[in-house]
């Protein structure tokens, strides 16, 4: 047997081995599917969601699918119960469903939900067309109709009252992103106030139809905003829509996967092994993704991990302390 020939064969040995390993262990207590839940179409939920639930079912060898849903709010309630196995999540509602407040289901204590990974921050971030005149905060006129999103999610929870602390009158609109672009599109609604990973779908299927302009914080609304709401600074970089010239001022809420508690911890482990150590397929189901690495893990402050997710982390030198893991 050539040199060659004899690396070639080895190499596929170890390839085998180690795609293998998963494969080979006890699954006796894994579930025989998984689903995820995301929210609404046209938001960057949904996209991102459905991508990697389809790379964990074709990695694992475990059936698994998206489901659309009314965002964070809505996931945290569907993996609390069971419904669910895995969901996305802000650290906003996050917060808020853990301590009883979820406007879903007032008093009930979400606490069986555990963290699993990093995902990316949520900009906060306006659009309207620019036939309507509206290039700033300041702009949006007494009694605008302002699409929030859909009903619960993260835009909806906090983007209404970042709205009134910036002095701001509006009529309320719900519906999917790409409803909301649409009836901004037609005319139907003033504004979309948007709050999901970029580039949003929506945003960059509206202007390929119509001129958009992407609405800054000026410094003082900003610094308005960051005082009274859990958000942090953030710039929306030139050329994440063909109508971004320049960068722009945004504020943003950090994202995580979260698991029910009651997944098998080898079950949890693999997935998050799976999704950490591959962050180029990552990147490709979607550009948000650039920050779903290790590193972010400590954006996670108080979702107690899952033992599956601790484990590959403290695994790998990223140290969780015990007290943070469920």
């Amino acid at each position: 047997m050539n040199t060659l020939r004899a690396l070639s064969l080895a190499t596929l040995a170890a390839s085998v081995v180690a795609s293998g390993a998963a494969i080979g262990q006890d699954r006796s207590d894994w579930p025989s599917n998984f689903t995820v839940g995301t929210a609404s179409q046209g938001g960057t939920y949904f996209a991102y969601g459905a991508g990697w639930a389809n790379f964990v079912a074709e990695n694992l060898g475990v059936s698994g699918g998206a489901e659309i849903t009314g965002g964070p709010m809505q996931n945290m309630a569907l993996v609390h119960t069971g419904d669910v196995g895995f969901g996305l999540t802000t650290m906003g509602p996050a917060r808020e469903s853990m301590d009883g407040k979820s406007p879903l289901a007032p008093g009930m204590q979400m606490d069986n939900v555990c963290a699993m990974f990093p995902m990316y921050q949520t900009p906060f971030s306006v659009t309207a067309l620019s036939s309507s005149g509206i290039n700033t905060i300041a702009d949006i006129p007494d009694g605008a109709s302002i699409g929030f999103g859909p009903a619960g999610s993260t835009s909806d929870t906090y983007f209404p009252r970042m709205m009134e602390t910036l002095g701001v009158k509006f009529e309320r609109r719900n519906g999917s992103w790409s409803d909301l672009g649409g009836q901004l599109q037609d005319g139907l609604i003033d504004v979309v106030a948007f709050a999901a990973g970029i580039p949003i779908p929506a945003v960059s299927q509206l202007e390929v139809q119509a001129d958009v302009n992407i609405i800054e914080f000026t410094e003082d609304e900003m610094n308005k905003i960051t005082a009274a709401f859990p958000v942090s600074e953030f710039t929306i970089p030139k050329g994440t829509y063909s109508s971004l010239d320049t960068d722009a001022r945004a504020v943003s809420m950090w994202n995580f996967s979260i698991a029910n508690c009651d997944l098998p911890e080898s079950f949890v482990y693999e997935v998050t092994k799976l999704t950490m150590e591959n962050n180029d397929k990552m990147m490709s189901i979607h550009k948000a993704a650039r920050t779903t690495v290790p590193e972010n893990y400590t954006k996670n402050t108080f979702i107690p991990f899952h033992p599956g997710a601790a484990r590959w982390f403290n695994e790998n030198g990223y140290p969780i302390d015990a007290s943070l893991i469920k």
